[in-house]
Parts: C-alpha cells; sequence; structure tokens
C-alpha cells in the first residue's frame, strides 16, 4: 500500500501533517503511534507463541447401545 505513494507523497503528508499538529505535537504523535504498533506487534508474537497444540481426546468407548445398533446401521446401508 504504500509503495504506491512514493517519496513525494510522504514528504506532501509529513508537511500537512506539520501544519496541522504543530511542529511541537508531532514528536508526541509519532511517539505514541510507534508504542502503539510496538505493543500490537508485542501482543501478536504472544498470541502465536502461546497456541498450544491441541490434544484429542480417546474416542468413546463403544457402549452397549451402540453395539445394539449395528446390526440396525447394516441393514440400512
Amino acid at each position: 500500500m504504500l509503495s504506491s505513494i512514493g517519496i513525494p507523497g510522504l514528504i506532501l503528508i509529513l508537511i500537512i501533517a506539520l501544519v496541522i499538529f504543530g511542529p511541537s505535537k508531532l514528536p508526541e504523535i509519532g511517539r505514541a503511534f510507534g508504542r502503539t504498533l510496538s505493543e500490537f506487534k508485542t501482543a501478536a508474537k504472544d498470541l502465536t507463541k502461546d497456541e498450544e497444540p491441541v490434544q484429542y481426546s480417546e474416542p468413546a468407548k463403544t457402549t452397549e447401545a451402540t453395539k445394539a445398533m449395528e446390526p440396525a446401521r447394516k441393514e440400512v446401508s
């Protein structure tokens, strides 16, 4: 997305931001944006790292009810 803007576009955006926010607020906004981006990256890494492999439980053991239904299933098939 940013590759289509180019250097002149980035300079124009920086000049507009400088006019809107002023030279004193611009470093604070940049710092806040950097912190937010850093926290987002950290949270994304934690989410992918914390995932544990899924452990599947044993299949249900055959009970008397399922044994009784097996002949009926064979007739339907």
